[in-house]
């Protein structure tokens, strides 16, 4: 051990003497199964993922950083509209200190110790990376405990455990209760009609992340998305084909497949590929801009004659509820593009601007779908 980590040793134990008395040591189960033993209810929390704060602002929308030390600088990069509107309305998170990540290396674990977390939050897709570079070792001897919780990898299964983890070791274990309750009821929504209509399921594409690069074209396995056409009554053709969450499907099997609807993911990307043909879907985004985009993805040589083109059902949704909480509003759009009959009492815009105004701490702003049989 360093002569750094061991002089920070010393002082983060002389932290955790004299916070003891002011919360009580708990043993909670993480989403890789895990026991871990924490200081609760936490004070200082480093977020080893910045998007993170999708589930504490739904938990303490009244400040959502005043506990965050530190977090992993891919917020501002990846979902920049987002966090401008977190940003004009607590400034302060620009003066939190950024890390880079497990995954690829950079984390810091000395600065990290500087900063005397109670805890440090990890996504569980990183696990393997931080037990490699044996990050998870080195803060164990710093007495800091790393507990993983997962909204992207099984976004399904893992988002409400995460969330209700999350709001016990923060003391907001009825705001989290509030905010399952409510995910749930909006889910029943789409699954209740789907399982007593049991209707016809359109074939669908799920277009991850299209015009990202010029390669075709990645999309999802049976996770994430492609667990949410399933949910909304389609059929992702892309399922017996790439058997984890994250894959690549070439052009051929998608013709071959023929959907009858295609769903780009898409967001604001300028930060990694300035003014690529990503479609920059999201809170506020120019619509006409994203929909031009969209059209020209439809020319592409894995478009070719398939239904979803020539019947206009070509659309695309905010890539990053992929990646949240509010996973149940993508599924409540992809069930009214897909069964606009069963589904014409249903308004995701309405469940988008309630989930706002009830949970989170910053305002809705529209912009988060577009559709070509809207033109």
């Amino acid at each position: 051990m360093t002569a750094p980590l061991l002089k920070t040793l010393g002082s983060l134990g002389l932290l955790m003497s004299a916070s003891l008395a002011q919360a009580d040591e708990i043993t909670v189960t993480d989403v890789a199964g895990r026991d871990v033993s924490v200081e609760a209810p936490v004070d200082r929390v480093i977020l080893g993922e910045g998007r993170q704060i999708y589930l504490l602002g739904a938990l303490q929308p009244q400040d959502p950083f005043e506990h965050v030390v530190g977090w992993r600088n891919d917020f501002s990069q990846a979902d920049p509209d987002n966090y401008a509107s977190y940003a004009d309305k607590f400034p302060e998170l620009k003066d939190i200190p950024t890390f880079g990540g497990f995954k690829d290396g950079t984390f810091d674990v000395e600065q990290a110790a500087s900063l005397q977390p109670d805890v440090v939050l990890m996504n569980l897709e990183a696990r393997t990376a931080t037990e490699d570079a044996g990050y998870d070792d080195k803060l164990a001897e710093l007495g800091i405990p790393i507990v993983y919780v997962d909204f992207r990898a099984d976004p399904i299964a893992h988002t409400t455990p995460s969330m209700r983890l999350m709001g016990k070791l923060l003391g907001e274990q009825k705001t989290a209760e509030a905010f399952i309750d409510f995910a749930e009821q909006q889910m029943a929504r789409v699954t209740d009609t789907i399982e007593a209509a049991d209707p016809e399921r359109p074939r669908v594409f799920i277009d991850r992340a299209g015009g990202y690069s010029e390669d075709c074209c990645m999309s999802f396995g049976p996770g994430n998305f492609g667990e949410y056409v399933e949910l909304a009554g389609g059929t992702n053709i892309a399922d017996g084909i790439i058997p984890n969450t994250f894959g690549t499907l070439n052009p051929e099997q998608i013709i071959a497949a023929d959907p009858q609807h295609v769903v780009v993911t898409g967001g604001n990307w300028d930060a990694y590929v300035p003014g690529g043909d990503w479609v920059g879907v999201g809170p506020g985004a120019d619509m006409d801009k994203a929909r031009a985009k969209l059209e020209g993805l439809t020319e592409r040589t894995a478009m070719t004659g398939i239904e979803a083109v020539e019947n206009d059902n070509f659309h695309a949704i905010w890539h990053q509820f992929y990646n949240s909480p509010y996973y149940f509003v993508a599924v409540q759009k992809m069930a009214k593009w897909f069964h606009p009959d069963l589904f014409t009492d249903l308004d995701p815009e309405a469940t988008m601007q309630t989930l706002h105004e009830r949970f989170l701490p910053v305002d809705y702003e529209p912009g988060y779908w577009l559709s070509l049989k809207d033109r």
